[in-house]
């Protein structure tokens, strides 16, 4: 309580152009919590979703942050390893006592996560994790990726979708992937979307993420001449897999699906030319149909800043999402009034967010209800250039139709 000889002092000091010295305290800042992988082979995607949450918070902390109070980011570097997970969270969440938690980069470490989040029963928004919760069925997860209700099924729709316009119509494909997590729902799903299509399985295999050497696989691919070829791969890999495909001399009407790696600027640059004619799945490419308000401005801050903390430079792939993370999270704290789990959970299942990707609604089990999975295909790609990949017509999007810049250019040559 303040006396009355501190008020009469402070009076008097400020009779004498002397400022009263204030006791009151800033408000305690709120503490977001999570891991991130700023090392190892997820760094480039883990330094880019970093610079885009930073981003969101440097914005949020100049408009008076959340509930009235600053907000502060709590991480660690997961070393792109889910094994590093469970140790990480144990320290947020008990000794660092964060009041809002996120996942990291990719499905394995989103799972990782998820025993300590459920022990604690914290409202948890994933990022980039394929049905990470068919499992656990929490029903506090929620997915900052746009696959929709049926996950495993939208990473190859738009492939399937695509191929099924072809002329003459595909009779074969091969179907390769790698043997984790991501890719291993990826080549589950088209097989169930091949179900009820005249396309023949020719080839199925599956390989070890430690594989450096893929021109055995490029040489059982080609021997066997299928219409398509169904790639489900991580980053290292899918160079590999081109490369090998250039080297043995693969030809397909067309290849590609969930790749990952072309969605990156520093993939891009690397591949160049050899990009041309694939077909990738995508989550956002600067077509003029996917102008969403804010995503410019959005990209430009962060395009000006990437370079110099080593993230991907254009920014097209996780930033985008991992700044809507943060702003679906502002949206529903906001809504909440308070930091409650349950009450943020609730917002989170009920309300509609604005966000840069566009309007996000969660449904069953923490997935968008709507899908949102695009099937790209690059075109017209030269060399050591990637000023190129920021306008429309390099990047065409063939599915969803709401998304759809073009129609499909046939046969991939792989030169």
């Amino acid at each position: 309580m303040t006396t009355r000889r501190e008020l009469l002092s402070a009076a008097a000091l400020s009779l004498v152009g002397i400022p009263a010295i204030s006791h009151a305290q800033s408000p305690k800042p709120i503490k977001i919590g999570f891991s991130i992988s700023l090392s190892g082979a997820l760094a480039a995607s883990g330094k880019a979703a970093l610079l885009a949450t930073q981003i969101w918070n440097e914005e949020i902390n100049a408009q008076g942050g959340l509930l009235g109070r600053p907000v502060k980011l709590v991480y660690y570097d997961d070393q792109s390893s889910s094994s590093a997970i469970p140790g990480i969270y144990a320290k947020l969440l008990d000794v660092d006592k964060i009041d809002l938690v996120l996942s990291g980069y990719s499905t394995a470490h989103v799972i990782a996560a998820m025993p300590s989040v459920i022990q604690r029963k914290m409202a948890y928004i994933g990022l980039f994790g394929t049905q990470a919760n068919s499992l656990f069925k929490y029903n506090r997860y929620f997915s900052m990726m746009p696959l929709g209700p049926e996950p495993a099924l939208s990473l190859s729709k738009g492939f399937v979708q695509v191929a099924t316009t072809l002329n003459p119509a595909p009779k074969s494909i091969a179907i390769v992937g790698a043997d984790a997590e991501f890719p291993k729902k990826a080549t589950d799903g088209i097989r169930q979307n091949l179900e009820g299509h005249s396309i023949k399985v020719v080839y199925d295999r599956s390989y070890p993420p430690s594989t450096v050497d893929f021109s055995p696989i490029a040489r059982s691919i080609k021997a066997v001449e299928p219409d398509l070829i169904f790639l489900a791969t991580l980053p290292g890999d899918s160079a590999g897999l081109v490369r090998a495909f250039q080297e043995v001399g693969v030809q397909a009407m067309m290849v590609g699906g969930p790749v990952i790696g072309p969605q990156v600027g520093q993939f891009k640059k690397q591949m160049g030319p050899a990009l041309n004619n694939l077909v990738t799945w995508d989550v956002y490419v600067p077509e003029k149909t996917m102008d969403f308000p804010g995503v410019s401005a959005f990209l430009r801050k962060y395009q000006q800043r990437a370079e110099k903390v080593g993230a991907d430079s254009l920014g097209f792939y996780v930033p985008p999402f991992a700044y809507a993370r943060m702003e679906v999270l502002a949206q529903a704290v906001d809504k909440a009034g308070s930091l409650d789990q349950g009450l943020i959970a609730n917002v989170l299942r009920s309300a509609a967010f604005k966000t840069v990707v566009g309007e996000v609604r969660f449904g069953d089990g923490g997935e968008w209800t709507q899908e949102r999975s695009l099937l790209v295909q690059y075109r017209n790609v030269t060399p050591n250039s990637l000023e190129q990949f920021k306008h429309p017509g390099v990047q065409v999007i063939l599915y969803p139709p709401q998304f759809k810049t073009g129609d499909v250019v046939t046969p991939y040559l792989a030169r």
